[in-house]
Formats: C-alpha cells, structure tokens, sequence
C-alpha cells in the first residue's frame, strides 16, 4: 500500500519529500501503535549523526571551486595539451570533467561549469551542436564516479556501518577512468567520422603557464584524499576542509570570487544540502515503516525466488537502477533504494563498497538518460541543440557507458583493487 501512495504522488509530480512524508502519514494511521510524534522523533534521529556533515560541505566546496575559475584553469590547461589534436576540445570535456569531479563531486555542478566553457568553444570549431552537448552530458556523469562523489558520501550513510566512506572514494577511481577512457574512444572516433577540429597549437612556454596557473587546482583532490587515506582527518572533516581550501584559493588566490558571489554559493548551497538531508530524514521514518510491514524481507524471497547467483541478482539490479535513473534523481534514488537493495546485496556475497560502485555507476548513466537525465537537459540547453538531435549523438557515450558497468558490476576487482591494495599496505 505505501509503494502505491508513493508511485501516486510521483506520477502526480509531488516533490520527493513530500513523496515519502505522505506515504508515511497515511501509512501510520493504519497502525495505533504509531503517531506523528513518533515520525517527528524518526526525521531528527535519522540525521543526528556527524558524519552527515560531509555531506553538506562537499556540496558546498563543490559550488564553490565551481564559481571560482578551477574549471576555466583546468579547460585551459587540458586545452594546452591536447586540444589541438582531431576531436581534442572533447578529449578535454572528458579529461576536465574528470579533475573537475575529483574536486566537486556532483555531475550537474561539472556540467554546468565544464559546459559554459567548452561549449562555445567547441561550436566555434564547428563541432556541431548535438555532439557538444552530448559529449559534455556524458562526461559530467564522470563528476559523481570519481572521488569525492556526494553519490557515494549519501550511499555509504544509508548503507549502514558495513561502508566507509573512504573505502567507497578509493572504490571509485578506477571505475571513473574506465568510464572517461570509454567516453575518449567515443569522441574521437565521431570527431575523425565527421572531421571536427582541434585548437591551435600551444608553444612550451604557454603549457607551462597553463600549468603552473591551474597547479592549485589539481592539488585539491591529493589534499582531500591524502589527508583521509593518511589519517589526518576523517572524510567529514576533509570535507571542512576542501571548504576552506576553495574560499582560500578562489577569493584570495585567483580573486575570481567576490563576497556577494560566496554569500550567494552558501545559500545556493544551504538550500540544496537541506532538500537532501529533509529527505534523508524523513527516508529514514519510510525505511521504519518497510521494516514493520516486512517489505525487505519480502523483496529478499523475490530475489532468492529469480535469482539463483548473485551474478542474476546484479543483473536485474542493473536493469532496475538504469530504468529508476530515467526518472529519478539520483540522490533521491540512493536513499530510497539503498536501505531495500544493500542487504540484499550482502546475502549474496556482495562487498558493500562494491555494490555502492555499481549503484552510483548506474545513477551516473541516470543523469544523462532520456526522460528526465538532468545533464542532458542541461547539455541541451548550454549548445542551443535539439533534444532529439542530442540524443542521438548520445547513444554511442550511452552503449560504451553500458559495457563500462557490466565490467564493474561483474569483475569486482576493478573496483576493489586499489582498496585492498592499501588495506595491504597498511598492515
């Protein structure tokens, strides 16, 4: 009965949270033992806890080094290097939203920040509107693959004290890659098909200056994930910290951000986190509520009904979360399936870390995918291309995008190797 309340008031387009609270609220007067005090008590307690925080201040940070010129010194630096080659400006999408992502952590910032640089610039070399659009769509998926990823700080919350946030960052390097690889492969092989053109040539003197001017830049991942993985601070508290570091380097560094500007960034920022952790509390009264009404253990026998492996059960997982993230908001998504599928996961012998890869990975391909992929549409929307026109060009990135997740979903060390590599070093 929830399931239908909650698929009612989607279809109806009530917002997520309002979505769950009220399916909650109708659901509780089915059961006495229940009240609204009891749901009010369940919201604070599903958010009273510190490592929240992370979450909150990767927004922000992100927002931050997005408005402050790290992705205009990252597109020049990139550009330097290999825009002059065939297809070079969407080597450079791929490549920029790639670091960019290691210092963000959310697709749609890296869209939005990559895409109001590149774009026109790819236009002016007469790439053609569609692939512009489509290739920066694809590549900001990148964004929430590659740590720190706010996808994979929200998963390991829901998923309980099986996953570590810095476990799921390692986790997601080498599947970012695969994927930004695939996606290279992709843009060059159009680019040379229909003969779109790279940027003039830079002499050594011109490269340097990039680098030296975007050094800053790239140093913001090795601090952030340095510091966790040396046991400095923790990922909350990198996340604190990659706050600081990008007022620093924005405001006073590169002097690109004014006080109006990050005044605007912390309440564009304040708004945002907050919408996310109003979901996640009143997640939290829902997943209570599944519990008492045995749903999990329910959707368990379904599984273990088909799925005779965990090799069919990551199969229909796939096919699920592919078709959840053509309409859903992946944050959404995470919290209201994580507490459903993670267990689940782990009866069949499924690292956590591993299954949280294979979900973000998934959500990833989401956000570029027709109906309602928010990168696409903002793609669309920065090169003026027609949404038919740009979905098209974005099958290609969409077919390697899914054999890159059938790699991760069934050879588990792409994921966890580096993470059991530094577990090992670390004995």
């Amino acid at each position: 009965m929830i399931y239908i309340i909650l698929l009612l008031c989607f279809a109806l387009g009530v917002p997520i949270a309002f979505s769950l609270g009220t399916s909650c609220v109708l659901a509780i007067t089915a059961d006495p033992s229940l009240n609204m005090v009891w749901i009010a008590q369940k919201m604070f307690a599903g958010i009273n806890s510190f490592p929240y925080l992370a979450l909150p201040f990767f927004i922000l940070a992100g927002n931050i080094m997005a408005e402050g010129g790290i992705s205009r010194r990252l597109v020049t630096f990139f550009s330097a290097i290999v825009g002059r080659f065939r297809g070079g400006l969407a080597i450079v999408a791929v490549l920029v939203s790639l670091f960019f992502g290691a210092i963000c952590g959310s697709a749609a910032a890296c869209c939005a920040a990559v895409g109001a640089i590149l774009i026109p610039g790819m236009l002016e070399k007469r790439y053609s509107n569609a692939f512009s659009a489509a290739t920066v769509s694809a590549a900001s998926c990148l964004g929430v693959m590659i740590p720190p990823s706010v996808p994979m700080v929200l998963y390991c919350f829901m998923a309980g004290s099986g996953a570590s946030i810095s476990d799921g960052f390692m986790a997601g390097i080498v599947p970012g890659i695969i994927f930004g690889l695939a996606f290279i492969l992709v843009a060059l092989i159009v680019s040379r098909k229909n003969d779109f053109g790279g940027d003039r040539k830079y002499s050594g003197k011109e490269i340097l200056h990039a680098l030296l001017d975007s050094v800053l830049a790239f140093l913001t991942p090795v601090i952030i994930l340095g510091g966790i993985y040396s046991g400095i601070f923790t990922a909350t508290e990198a996340a604190v910290i990659a706050v600081f570091y990008s007022i620093i380097i924005s405001m006073f560094v590169y002097r690109e951000m004014s006080w109006k500007k990050l005044a605007k960034v912390f309440l564009e920022s304040g708004i945002l986190a907050a919408s996310i952790l109003l979901i996640i509390s009143i997640a939290a009264v829902f997943s209570v509520i599944l519990s008492k009404q045995h749903v999990p253990q329910l959707l368990a026998q379904f599984f273990a009904s088909v799925a005779q492996n965990k090799y069919v059960f990551l199969l229909f997982v796939n096919i699920l979360l592919l078709i959840l993230g053509m309409f859903m908001e992946n944050a959404s998504c995470i919290i209201i399936m994580t507490p459903l599928l993670a267990p689940i996961a782990a009866s069949y012998g499924v690292n956590l870390i591993h299954f949280g890869v294979i979900m973000v990975c998934n959500l990833a391909i989401g956000m570029v995918t027709p109906p309602f992929g928010l990168c696409l549409f903002m793609g669309a929307d920065l090169a003026k291309a027609k949404l038919g026109d740009t979905i098209r060009s974005l099958v290609p990135y969409l077919v390697v995008s899914v054999i890159a997740l059938a790699l991760i979903t069934y050879i588990p060390a792409v994921s966890m190797g580096l993470v059991d590599l530094l577990k090992g070093l670390g004995k």
